[in-house]
């Protein structure tokens, strides 16, 4: 169904080589700003067929003698409990998740560094919390009239005022649990404070998208502002790059409006700027490693349509505005195309209207569309689990593999002694099941071993399913989208 668009392999190998030059550039040392996910990087692998969510991480793992990391947490976001959309967790719990996963790759995690720091309690508290776990701790402070008075930013009584972050590597990786941390003002105090001990540093920003090398317009691009609709990100031309070499690139609104600025600091730090443009702070060589057009462009095309809908329910959870849809489907029309452009969709809405109940759609690999309808004993999306097993393993579709003598207890002990009042098996509870009758079924093994092949594939419900279906579906590496309808006019939705 989707074709290999990305060689990965040569990805890692430039991006490894293109930062060992900068680093080289720069006298010896360089302080990397690393934007988006080192870890899981979904976005990147669905619209770069072939990438590989860890990818970065396994670029770094190349670089772990000459690496050591920084990792970044602004004190105002520990104190509103900030949590990460996609895994729901607080921002201070999300770093200690990173450092124990840097740390499991043979990664050094030099320090965390506290930013906007202002004695809030909660950082205090996280603070103490690092202390214990005998983690360096450094704190940096909030800057009147930040980014846009220079004279006092590029002083004493500015970047000198924050705590100067003891590295001992070559090559200093900032990152942080999510945007807003103050990772790139932690890289310039830094180059504040090495300047003044005399020691030769420089700052270079690693951002997979948008891909600088690649159209404006072009399906990754967009694919990129589809992802970031909530952040009213808008890629633009680098005009600084085409005043300053005649060739055409592509950056971001923040970069480009932040980079006179960024510059100036850069000039009254150390003398002059290394740079003549945004894209020149970039390190990033995806876009030397796209091998097939087509398959990129389809698989950014599918990814627009998966971030329209994703919006859609978080309107109707009223977790988002109505201007953010506006900006998605704008971005379908750029693209020319609609809901019809995937197939799993129009499977599901006639599955639903055939049954007067929730169904979900899914697509297999070779094209192939299996659905699942609500019952008494199964949901939706557990039915349709069932059922692309079934189908993956050749096994026929009137074969029980889950007994309902194995189903009813299960239901009893949900409604009777767990406090639910739907008695249908989830996604979660269904794969418990089939795993207890793998041990006497082999029907029900050959199922089990099918579940790799669900990676990838694409998925629609005609309802907005609970949590649990949800996490359910992103471990199994299926891309879902639901309709922005609760199968119940319950106020209240677990």
């Amino acid at each position: 169904m989707s074709k290999i668009g990305f060689d990965n392999d040569k990805y890692i190998k430039l991006q490894s080589e293109k930062i060992v030059e900068r680093i080289s550039s720069f006298g010896g040392k360089l302080y990397l700003e690393f934007g988006g996910k080192l870890f899981d990087d979904y976005h990147a692998s669905r619209v770069l067929p072939g990438f590989k969510p860890d990818s970065k991480i396994n670029m770094l793992i190349k670089l772990r003698e000459e690496a050591e990391i920084i990792v970044v947490i602004s004190a105002d976001d520990i104190e509103k409990n900030k949590r990460r959309g996609d895994l729901g967790i607080t921002y201070d719990l999300d770093a200690l998740r990173l450092i124990d996963a840097f740390r499991e790759c043979g990664l050094f995690v030099g320090s965390v560094c506290l930013t906007h720091y202002r004695s809030q309690p909660a950082a205090e508290q996280f603070e103490k919390r690092l202390s214990a776990l005998g983690i360096k701790t450094y704190k940096h402070y909030p800057i009147k009239d930040y980014p846009a008075n220079v004279p006092l930013i590029v002083s004493d009584e500015g970047f000198g005022k924050n705590d100067y972050i003891e590295t001992s590597r070559s090559l200093v990786v900032v990152t942080a649990p999510g945007p807003g941390s103050g990772k790139m003002a932690v890289c310039l105090s830094q180059l504040y404070h090495e300047h003044k001990r005399g020691i030769a540093a420089g700052y270079a920003k690693f951002e997979t998208f948008p891909v600088w090398n690649l159209p404006l317009k072009h399906p990754v691009n967009l694919a990129y502002e589809a992802a970031t609709a909530d952040l009213n990100d808008v890629n633009m031309i680098d005009h600084f790059h085409l005043d300053a070499y005649g060739v055409t690139s592509v950056n971001y609104n923040r970069d480009i409006e932040i980079f006179p600025v960024l510059n100036t600091m850069l000039e009254k730090i150390s003398g002059k700027s290394p740079y003549n443009s945004p894209t020149d702070m970039g390190v990033n060589m995806a876009g030397f490693c796209i091998t097939d057009e087509k398959a990129v462009c389809d698989a950014s095309k599918q990814e627009v349509i998966r971030r329209y809908y994703s919006s859609l329910c978080s309107l109707r959870q009223g977790m988002t505005t109505q201007s953010e849809v506006f900006k998605l489907e704008l971005l379908m029309n750029q693209l020319n195309i609609s809901s019809a452009d995937r197939p799993v969709v129009d499977a599901a809405l006639e599955r639903s209207a055939a049954t007067s109940g929730p169904a979900v759609a899914l697509q297999l690999d070779d094209g192939t569309i299996v659905t699942g309808k609500t019952s008494s004993l199964l949901g939706a999306s557990a039915a349709l689990l069932l059922n692309a097993l079934k189908a993956l393993g050749g096994i026929d579709h009137d074969t029980l593999l889950i007994s309902p003598a194995v189903i009813e207890p299960i239901q009893h002990l949900k409604v009777s002694h767990m406090g639910n009042r739907n008695p249908r098996l989830h996604t979660d509870e269904t794969l418990i099941a089939l795993s207890i009758c793998a041990a006497t079924d082999p029907n029900a093994a050959k199922a089990l071993e099918q579940l790799p092949k669900l990676n990838g594939c694409e998925a629609h419900s005609t309802v907005i399913l609970s949590r649990v279906d949800e996490n359910v579906f992103q471990k199994l590496g299926v891309n879902l989208t639901c309709e922005a309808v609760y199968q119940t006019k319950k106020l209240y939705h677990r």
